[in-house]
This record gives structure tokens, C-alpha cells and sequence, in this order.
């Protein structure tokens, strides 16, 4: 065990033995029990504090209880939270506008999580198959990209290449191929005529933050076009400004035909996810064929509002793409130090550890000990995105306290 572990005081023992005894052993998390929170800071339950460079999978781009979403929320909680989509509220209008208008699309369907927006995407494609492209019903196939990460819903794992995702969960979905991220002559040869979509992530997260090639986007863009497929883009954590765009597509000047949001659309506050489209794909679905209670409700719609119009300020993408330009500068000192290699774009980056130095999870509970907090994948790679409010001086102390462990660990 690292000293972060056998060092655990009596009340954080406390909280993560109940958690161990009551709560679904689905998650390995970090022996750090979050109190509080504010900015980029996470305090835990002994008053410790952390740098949080995860912002739970970029959920928290706007940084922990951001002051004008915390505002929003507090004002809608005294109105009106739910009444299903059974009845209007006044806040689900003007959310779905101003949505589709920063995506530059014409519809929008409110959702909660992000693997309900992939699963209410694929849905949608597949009906716009049968019902406009006039696939023969049942025999739509979509193409997804190898190392994908779309969530682990049943159908979602039956097109990913994660075994421990997969085992024991069958059987799967059918209908889907795959390629391999990045070729677009791959994905070519795996359309055919009954293919409706193709399914990406923009820049791959849980595969360890991989930037494709400059020209794949925007060949599947043309490919999808001449082929009449629609290209759905995953931006459930590359978007809402985490790369230093409104979108990861917006790096190669690609617009797909659906986007699929989620994570900071809620502002780090509720669940809220969205499929966003315009009408003669959207249009496809008919009252009683897609739904969720709490789907578009008013607390969340309130929140999405003030995420959307933080966002159509442009603040947080200047931000993102400036203090990334500094992150990723710092993280590049280190190659050749203990770092094999740095990838990403704004205020994400992916760090493949020297595997001399231990896997991944041991150099973030080791970082922890310092106070940093970071999220491994794949063995040896280390993901930071910290809410997009860090500092200059933040990122320094975050890096010179890595560069510190690196070599505490040689």
C-alpha cells in the first residue's frame, strides 16, 4: 500500500468502508473522500485540500459550484424542479433554442446522462435510416472507431473494445462494425448501403486523450455526405470548450449532422445530456417513441441556459486554449524525464508514463499524496483536465509537483 493509503485517518477509513459495504464495487476510486469544493479545489474530509485536474470527466469545466450556475440553480429550485415532459415548463423552450443555437442546429432532444444521449443518438440514426435513407427495417448497420468510450450501457459495450467492460454482459447488440480511429480509407470500406451513421469522438478521452490525424475529420465528413450516412460526433467530454472550441470538431472545421453533449452541459450541478440535430433527423422521432422523466426538466433546463450562454461569451474558450497552450508546454518539459509522451488539445492532455516509474494508478495515488488529483487509463497513461477557472500558477504547481514525484520515484 502507498503511504496516501496506510495514512488514512479514522474518518476517511470511516467513509470508504461504508462506501465498500453498501455502494456497487463498479468504480476503484482514489482513497480521497470530497467534502467540499470550489474552483479547481476539492477539500476533503479531514480539511485537505486537492488540485482537482479531472473536473469529473469534464462535468466541472466551470470549475466546482461556478457562482453564476450555483445562481441559476438556487433560483429555479424556488419556482419549479420536475413535472415531466407530460406538461411544459417555461425553462425547456428556451434552453432547446439557445442549444441549437450555439450548435447551429435546429432541434434538440433533452436527455441526463451522457450514454443516454449516445443511446438516444443511435436510436434516432437508425429510425432516420428506416424512415428518410429507407434501409430495410432491422438491417441498419453503424460504424464506430476502434478504443472507442460511449458509455457501458448494454448496447453501447456491444461496440466496445474493452473487455472488462464486456465480459459476462452478453449477448450484445447487433448491428454495429468498427474501424480504426483515425483511417479514414478504414472506415471507407466499412460503409456499405445500409450504413446510417458513423460514430465518433472527435479526440478520444478514455483511450488516453488521442488526436486523430488533421485529415480524418474531415474526410468521414465528406465520406458521410457522398454516402448519405450521418456523422454523429461524441462530444460528451471533448466539447463545451474543454479543447479551447465550443467543440473538438471545431479544430478541423467539421460539422457533423448530430452532436451528442453531456458532462458540463449540467455545469457540474445535475445530469443533462442532449441530442442536437436538425429537423429532418430529429423530426424522425414521434411522441411515444423516445421519452425520459426527467428528461429536459426545469432545474436542469435553468442550468443549461446559463452553461450555453457562459459559453456563447467565448470566455472559456480562450481560456481553455490559452492555459492549455501553457499546460501542455509544462507537461512537454518532462518527456524524456519519466514522460514518453504528451497529447491533447486546450486543458486536455494525455501523459504516457515511463513504465519504469509504476502504472498509472500508483503515480496518482502518489500525486494524491501531494495533493493533486489525476485519473489513469490504459496502464500508463495519466489524463489531466482540470475545470477550465485553473490558473497559470495553478498549472505550475500541479507540473512542478509531477516533475517532483517523477523523480522522488526514478
Amino acid at each position: 500500500m502507498t503511504t496516501l493509503e496506510t495514512g488514512l485517518s479514522e474518518a476517511t477509513r470511516a467513509a470508504i468502508a461504508l462506501d465498500e459495504r453498501y455502494a456497487a464495487h463498479n468504480y476503484s476510486p482514489l482513497p480521497v473522500v470530497a467534502a467540499e469544493a470550489e474552483g479547481a479545489w476539492i477539500t476533503d474530509v479531514d480539511g485537505r485540500r486537492y488540485l482537482d485536474c479531472l473536473a469529473a470527466y469534464s462535468a466541472v469545466n466551470f470549475g466546482h459550484r461556478n457562482p453564476e450556475i450555483i445562481a441559476a440553480a438556487h433560483a429555479q429550485l424556488d419556482r419549479v424542479t420536475l413535472v415531466s415532459r407530460a406538461f411544459h415548463s417555461d425553462r425547456l423552450g428556451p434552453f432547446c433554442a439557445a442549444l441549437a443555437q450555439l450548435c447551429g442546429k435546429d432541434m434538440v432532444l433533452p436527455m441526463n446522462s451522457g450514454a443516454e444521449a449516445v443511446e438516444s443518438g443511435l436510436k434516432v440514426a437508425r429510425k432516420w435510416g428506416t424512415d428518410v435513407k429507407g434501409v430495410p427495417p432491422g438491417q441498419a448497420n453503424i460504424v464506430v472507431a476502434h478504443n472507442n468510450f460511449h458509455g457501458r450501457t448494454t448496447t453501447i459495450i456491444s461496440f466496445s473494445d474493452d473487455e472488462t467492460a464486456r465480459r459476462g454482459f452478453g449477448p450484445y447488440t447487433p448491428g454495429f462494425r468498427s474501424a480504426p480511429f483515425g483511417d479514414a480509407d478504414a472506415f471507407a470500406a466499412a460503409i456499405d448501403d445500409n450504413t446510417v451513421a458513423v460514430l465518433v469522438e472527435p479526440i478520444q478521452g478514455e483511450a488516453g486523450i488521442i488526436v486523430p490525424p488533421d485529415d480524418f475529420l474531415p474526410r468521414l465528413r465528406a465520406l458521410c455526405t457522398e454516402r448519405n450516412v450521418l456523422l454523429i460526433a461524441d462530444e460528451i467530454q471533448s466539447g463545451l470548450a474543454r479543447t479551447g472550441r465550443t467543440f473538438a470538431c471545431d479544430h478541423w472545421g467539421v460539422v457533423p449532422d448530430m452532436y451528442l453533449l453531456g458532462k458540463a452541459l449540467g455545469g457540474g450541478v445535475v445530469p443533462l445530456s442532449a441530442v442536437v440535430a436538425d429537423r429532418d433527423i430529429l423530426g424522425v422521432l414521434h411522441p411515444g417513441e423516445h421519452g425520459s422523466t426527467f428528461g429536459g426538466n426545469p432545474l436542469a433546463a435553468a442550468i443549461g441556459t446559463t452553461v450555453v450562454g457562459m459559453l456563447a461569451r467565448g470566455e472559456f474558450q480562450r481560456r481553455s486554449a490559452e492555459l492549455g497552450e501553457h499546460l501542455h508546454r509544462r507537461l512537454r518539459e518532462l518527456i524524456g524525464h519519466g514522460v514518453v509522451a504528451v497529447r491533447g488539445r486546450g486543458l486536455w492532455a494525455g501523459v504516457d508514463l515511463d513504465p519504469k516509474l509504476g502504472s498509472g494508478k500508483q503515480m496518482c495515488l502518489r500525486l494524491a499524496r501531494r495533493g493533486v488529483l489525476v485519473k489513469d487509463t490504459h496502464g500508463s497513461t495519466l489524463r489531466f483536465a482540470p475545470p477550465l477557472v485553473i490558473t497559470d500558477e495553478e498549472i505550475d504547481w500541479v507540473v512542478d509537483r509531477f516533475g517532483e514525484e517523477i523523480r522522488a520515484t526514478a
